[in-house]
């Protein structure tokens, strides 16, 4: 393995003087942060975030915009003031059998849960009806307010028998009514049960008249970064500065050992992905025809997904890691369901009309929508829900290496053999723009993290840099060799650094900005086609002609060789 240590981000990755925190000591150390932890949906809670953003608004001198925010807020708290008293007189009717007033309340109040409350009340009115001997009034309350609140009965069968106790001569004879001891008794559980809902709505309240400490907002930004700090597998000795809240905070590290290889398939390995929001497992595919899903830190392959009958060009797998898809050779896109790996199931297949290679598959941002392309030239668009091709995209003279949407989900932007980028609008199907820079085929395309950055690959050696607001190339990577293969890819690692696969067998890292070599990652025996970078895990990921997937990480203890370029 060689390395420049010339490089500013190598020498940061030394002078700060970063550890690694392996996978099982990160999961002592940080608790995940999942929806389990907050409700953001608690009306407590909503009122505590209103409260934080309008002190900081107030802070920063915005007080027009704390105004407004207050006054939309309030027209929501007026709301739940009303709901409170409608359950308050709702209660009171109740108890004194004012069935007159519990109509006029439940057919104008604004009511949370409002069937379920409706039913138990109306519930409680036939039951009176019944225990009157007033069956045909009961059979109007049945027939007018119970047969439509159906699916909200307590208890299966319950509806059943209530029903069943028109023609019994107690209400006891009914099994889901037993131990009903009159109607007074009945009243009163029906009257605790509206004040239970009375007192959640009023403890939630409590946090309105609770002190708000000062910078509260900055506070928890502050915790919620120091947290993702100690997340990472990498640390540094010097507290680091976040330079941007916009995205999950990462280390600047330059990879220069490798951590594991992966063997097991029987073919060339053309890609790569990693598999759920914490990378827990990889995912690759092969010239054998087959998908494999690998532990990270095992190395270990839990299963193997068959069905394709030619080689795999590419995969991807949706951000929760339940499902993943796989581009072949055979002209086919199949959808996985991977949740349980010990049946991965092969949910459906997308074939292409001509039976030609799909070499690209990948998700447009919200998930819903499936871009596909290769051999025939063409670009498709599925729709997950309807389960067919919405649209077309015509123009390519030539094959279709890859196809990406762009972080906004407007545009599809596609490399070719015919040595083009072009940029699609999704909606309309056509061509907005088409760049020829390279001197080779396209072989990838890629898009940076803040959406305004184009990452290219081509068989001319170079790797190029676009800004994708005004189109215009930055600059170009070289060092690497990409001639003849199909395909070697390229992609971003972070905000600072570029990576990419070449025929020598080597991982090549450039510096975004310089342009420099900042590392040759020497370990696989054949080509490598794709590298992929997850911050999460701080590891690299290769897949290499050799058979192989390889990690690579930064290892503080390993040794670098000087190199002259």
């Amino acid at each position: 393995m060689s390395a420049l240590n010339s490089s500013p981000l190598n020498s940061l990755s030394d002078a700060q003087g970063i550890h690694y925190h392996r996978p099982s000591e990160h999961s002592r150390l940080c608790t995940e942060a999942d929806s389990a932890l907050l409700d953001e949906n608690n009306p407590r809670i909503r009122r505590d975030i209103i409260r934080i953003i309008a002190q900081y608004l107030d802070s920063q001198g915005l007080t027009s915009t704390k105004v407004t925010l207050y006054d939309e807020a309030n027209v929501k708290q007026q709301r739940e003031n009303n709901y409170i008293s409608d359950v308050v007189r709702l209660r009171a009717a109740v108890l004194d059998g004012e069935w007159g007033e519990v109509d006029r309340i439940c057919s104008s109040a604004y009511l949370k849960d409002k069937k379920h409350i409706l039913y138990s009340v109306y519930k409680q009115q036939y039951l009176e009806l019944i225990d009157d001997n007033e069956p045909q009034k009961a059979f109007t309350t049945l027939n007018k307010h119970l047969k439509p609140l159906e699916a909200q009965q307590s208890v299966h069968g319950e509806f059943r028998d209530l029903c069943y106790l028109l023609t019994t001569k107690s209400i006891q004879d009914a099994p889901a009514f037993r131990n009903w001891d009159g109607i007074a008794s009945a009243r009163e559980r029906l009257a605790e049960y509206l004040q239970s809902i009375l007192e959640f709505e009023i403890v939630g309240r409590e946090s309105e008249h609770q002190h708000l400490r000062p910078n509260r907002l900055v506070t928890l930004l502050r915790q919620a970064v120091a947290y993702q700090i100690e997340s990472c597998q990498y640390h540094s000795e010097a507290v680091p500065l976040v330079p941007s809240l916009l995205t999950d905070y990462a280390p600047v590290v330059v990879p220069n050992a490798e951590q594991a290889s992966f063997v097991g398939h029987l073919g060339n390995v053309k890609c790569t992905a990693y598999v759920g929001p914490y990378a827990q497992l990889l995912a690759s595919g092969s010239s054998d025809n087959t998908v494999r899903i690998w532990d990270t830190d095992s190395a270990e392959c839990l299963a193997t997904l068959r069905g394709h009958t030619s080689r795999i060009w590419d995969i991807c797998v949706d951000r929760a890691g339940a499902t993943l898809l796989s581009a072949s050779g055979d002209g086919t896109v199949k959808v996985w369901d991977i949740r349980d790996l010990h049946k991965p199931q092969c949910l459906h297949t997308i074939t292409s009309d001509d039976g030609g290679d799909i070499y690209s598959v990948s998700l447009n941002p919200l998930e819903s929508h499936i871009i596909m392309a290769g051999y025939d030239r063409k670009i498709r668009l599925y729709d997950r829900v309807t389960g067919r091709v919405v649209q077309t995209f015509h123009g390519h003279d030539l094959s279709v290496a890859q196809a990406v949407a762009n972080p906004l989900g407007n545009l599809i932007i596609s490399g070719s053999k015919d040595q083009t980028i072009r940029f699609w609008d999704m909606m309309s199907g056509s061509c907005v723009k088409s760049l020829r820079s390279h001197l080779g085929e396209v072989t990838s395309v890629a898009t940076s993290g803040s959406g305004m950055l184009l990452l290219s690959s081509s068989k001319d050696n170079s790797n190029r840099l676009w800004d994708l607001r005004s189109l215009k190339r930055l600059c170009r990577y070289k060092g690497h060799q990409n001639t003849s293969k199909n395909f070697i890819r390229s992609g971003f690692v972070g905000d600072s650094l570029v990576v990419g696969g070449s025929e020598d067998g080597m991982v090549y890292l450039w510096d975004r900005e310089s342009t420099n070599i900042v590392q040759r990652l020497d370990g696989h025996q054949g080509i490598v086609y794709d590298a992929k970078w997850n911050p999460k895990r701080g590891i690299l990921c290769s897949a290499s002609d050799d058979w192989t997937l390889k990690t690579w990480w930064f290892n503080p203890q390993a040794t670098t060789n000087n190199i002259e370029l």
